[in-house]
């Protein structure tokens, strides 16, 4: 009798938006309180990530654990996860990035970040 391959249960990844509307157009409100363009508004997301978001924290990016070690805003103004595994890293854009399950602490900001990127 051959034997049966086994199941392998997937690694839970965290949904986006488990956050009320409401909720997160609060978020976006706080972030950008008294920015008057994109740029001030994606630097206060920026701020608002480096004040709330528990780092570091551990997800899996295409199959491979990794270490979001940092945030991180580039030179075109974009908000990228600094990725580690070993001496490797990669930045992945914020809005991208699989978050585990459960998410990490303030990851509100990233949903409200992406509800905001969304609308712009």
């Amino acid at each position: 009798m051959p034997n049966k391959p086994k199941k392998v249960a997937p690694k839970k990844i965290s949904r986006r938006n488990e956050h009320s509307p409401a909720r997160l157009d609060e978020l976006i409100a706080e972030a950008t309180v008294d920015a008057y363009d994109d740029s001030e508004q994606i630097t206060g997301f920026y701020t608002m990530f480096e004040e709330h978001l528990s780092m570091p924290f551990k997800t899996e990016v295409l199959g491979v654990d990794v270490i979001v070690d940092r945030v991180d805003i580039t030179d075109d103004e974009r908000i990228v996860a600094v990725c580690v595994r070993g001496k490797s890293r990669q930045r992945i854009p914020i809005h991208e990035l699989p978050l585990p399950d459960p998410p990490p602490e303030g990851s509100a900001w990233i949903d409200a970040y992406c509800r905001w990127a969304r609308g712009r």
